[in-house]
């Protein structure tokens, strides 16, 4: 690319016309290329190339093809290359010619950064057809002025201490202790507010290690980051002028001062190397002098800098530091772990984690933690049980309890015994591995006192006191009725009790007393929350007891104890075999001495056996011959009794229990439902099936 932008015309004569482009940065290279190149160039030719890059860089030229007509020393055809008017080469022919001079593949190297083509072709070209002229490249290389010889005027070298090449130019530089001069080119000495902060560094005295010319106060501050201190290390040839005494070298004249914050300044000289100084300081100040007397050749020390130290950390009880290291230094961290089961506190404050760093005072930046053991608090209370310590102390880690129910009227569900242990995740966990409540549920059907004889048919009788705790007695806007007890909140009765001629008894008007054997000792009464009547019960005109079964729920839950205790469902799949003996118990009508009805108010209980169903049935169908107003008998009911009669519940029994055993625990085989007349000779008791409406009875409990 030109530095002149030509407009050429060719007319078979040499004619050109230039206009110059408004100055601007030349390019740093280019391409030249011979007119109508690669086709053959035309005669009576002559052209200028003027190529320029910017100052500080010289033109590199390389031909990529030349084809000119070769003759000796060019004559005729001719392309030449020239600096300031200075022939650097004429070239014609090409590789292959035995006449002319051809440039080859290496590069031309300008002086300066200008350099000028011309070529030059006469009017007779017998080979026109085949020399198709040049074409070549050119770039800027930067010029090392700092290589270059001194200028032969005797002006001296470019800088007179220190070049450096930079592209395109150069710059001075002086050593340390010297300044350069507004001439961009010499140095004078300067020595005085040098602060050096590197962490490490060289540092010497002006013109070490020679001694310099004048007097001189210098002053050099090595002031690094806090945290480091630093260390100087003198070397060998050190040379201050002192005068000898018997105590050793005095620095009367010349001296080099090191002073350190907090120490005495001490001056050193003599022809004795300091060595290696540590100074523990992060600052320190070195001032050199020397008079216009004497002689010091100087002195030169290398610096460097090391992290402060902070102490070493003390145990911890119950924990350790981490990382162990032999040294712990500046900027280092170190992180504090408990043990497990233990716990990081710090003021009497719990931390997730700990970790402190080495200060540039060299100390630690927080004190470092306690461990203290894990406490998992108190054991979650046991309703209907307790709890008791089996190992440890009392709450902390890897204390052991042992849940308890309330025996024998609670055992834990699950059954057994489960030990918790207090954890590192401060949860009391079973010996299974999982966080669980403990609970305990009722133990039903099992009385703490049994009814002496009860596999014998008697008379009914009182019932003793907690033989028989899951008896409860109803009144029903003033009306006696019966119900049994069979879970905390969960009462069984007859739907007939709660729902007269199609209508709901209130919830006010129902009064509830447990664990009483005699009906004048009621107390206050429990309420319940809400009713729950068999949904298919209907018996407007009580004559249809089918689904005669109804749950009421209380407001709070009873502590069951030896006169209040549940009684147990039935099983699934619970059979109800032929003679066997039941027992049936309330507050119903029984006869006095004059064989005539009254409310008893003593709990009665009466040993029935279970009738076979077909008789049943066919004493309900003679009955139904002489009175139609006899219920039916349906496959929700069963039969119980013995056919001379005597023995029967009766009014005011409603709802009560009729209880089979089996292994020992009674289950809830009946309800009191219905009868004509009570002990009559071929009548029996008539009572709900409770095992046709386990489903229910647990569906209703469960959703409410």
């Amino acid at each position: 690319m030109e530095l002149t932008s030509c407009i050429i015309w060719f007319l078979y004569v040499s004619v050109s016309e230039c206009w110059h482009l408004p100055d601007s940065e030349p390019p740093m290279y280019g391409q030249v290329q011979s007119p109508r190149y690669p086709l053959p160039y035309p005669p009576n030719l002559q052209q200028q190339w003027d190529l320029s890059v910017p100052e500080g860089y010289q033109i590199r030229l390389t031909f990529t093809h030349l084809d000119i007509e070769a003759s000796a020393d060019c004559h005729y055809d001719a392309l030449t290359v020239l600096y300031d008017e200075k022939v650097l080469g004429k070239f014609c022919g090409n590789e292959n010619s035995a006449d002319g001079h051809h440039p080859g593949n290496q590069p031309m190297l300008s002086p300066g950064n200008r350099l000028t083509l011309v070529l030059q072709t006469d009017e007779n070209n017998p080979e026109r057809h085949q020399n198709v002229g040049f074409s070549a490249q050119y770039q800027a290389t930067d010029i090392d002025e700092c290589s270059a010889p001194e200028p032969e005027d005797g002006s001296g070298p470019l800088c007179s201490q220190i070049c450096l090449n930079t592209l395109g130019s150069y710059l001075c530089s002086c050593h340390h202790g010297f300044d350069l001069r507004s001439d961009q080119r010499t140095c004078v000495l300067s020595c005085s507010g040098g602060i050096f902060d590197e962490p490490e560094g060289h540092l010497f005295s002006p013109g070490y290690p020679n001694a310099p010319a004048h007097a001189m106060s210098c002053q050099y501050i090595i002031s690094v980051e806090s945290g480091f201190t630093v260390s100087l290390n003198f070397t060998d040839n050190f040379h201050i002028e002192s005068v000898e005494t018997q105590q050793g070298p005095n620095c009367l004249y010349h001296w080099l001062q090191v002073t350190i914050p907090g120490m005495e300044p001490m001056k050193l000289c003599g022809g004795k190397s300091p060595g290696l100084m540590v100074t523990n300081s992060n600052t320190v100040t070195l001032d050199y002098h020397t008079d216009n007397d004497g002689l010091s050749n100087g002195w030169s020390l290398d610096y460097s800098t090391d992290r402060v130290k902070c102490p070493f950390p003390r145990k911890i009880a119950k924990g350790r530091v981490t990382p162990i290291l032999t040294e712990y230094l500046y900027r280092d961290y170190i992180f504090v772990r408990c043990d497990r089961g233990y716990k990081l506190m710090m003021d009497d404050h719990e931390m997730e984690s700990f970790s402190t760093m080495c200060q540039s005072n060299g100390q630690w930046h927080l004190p470092l933690p306690e461990c203290h053991i894990i406490d998992c608090g108190d054991p979650k209370p046991l309703l209907n049980g307790g709890v008791t310590f089996l190992s440890g102390i009392q709450n902390q880690y890897q204390s052991a309890v042992q849940y308890r129910c309330n025996e024998p009227f609670y055992s834990l569900l699950g059954g057994g015994n489960v030990t918790f242990t207090c954890e590192e995740d401060r949860k009391w966990r079973a010996n299974n591995d999982i966080v669980v409540s403990p609970t305990c549920i009722p133990v039903c059907g099992h009385p703490t006192k049994l009814i002496f004889g009860y596999q014998r048919i008697i008379g009914g009788s009182e019932a003793p006191d907690n033989t028989i705790p899951w008896q409860v007695l109803l009144s029903i806007d003033g009306q006696r009725a019966g119900g049994i007890v069979i879970a905390d909140r969960w009462i069984m009765t007859a739907a007939h009790n709660l729902k007269t001629n199609g209508i709901a008894a209130s919830n006010e008007t129902v009064r509830i007393f447990m664990g009483l054997t005699d009906a004048k000792q009621t107390g206050s009464p429990l309420f319940a929350a809400s009713f729950h009547i068999h949904p298919e019960y209907n018996n407007p005109n009580l004559i249809e007891f089918n689904n005669d079964i109804a749950l009421m729920k209380l407001h709070n839950p009873v502590t069951f104890h030896s006169s209040i205790m549940p009684i147990c469902l039935p099983a699934e799949g619970a059979t109800y075999v032929t003679n066997t003996i039941g027992l049936v118990s309330g507050f119903g009508v029984k006869k006095n001495e004059n064989n005539q009805n009254t409310l008893s108010t003593k709990l009665m209980y009466v040993n029935l056996p279970v009738v076979e169903q077909e008789t049943c049935l066919t004493s309900v169908n003679n009955l139904k011959q002489a009175s139609e107003n006899v219920p039916s008998l349906t496959d929700n009911m069963f039969c119980a009794g013995v056919p001379e009669g005597g023995k029967d519940s009766c009014q005011g029994d409603s709802g009560g229990p009729f209880a089979l055993m089996e292994k020992g625990k009674f289950w809830a085989a009946g309800i009191v439902s219905w009868g004509v007349d009570c002990g009559k000779q071929g009548r029996y008791g008539v009572y709900t099936r409770v095992a046709n409406y386990l489903d229910w009875i647990n569906k209703t409990m469960h959703e409410n």
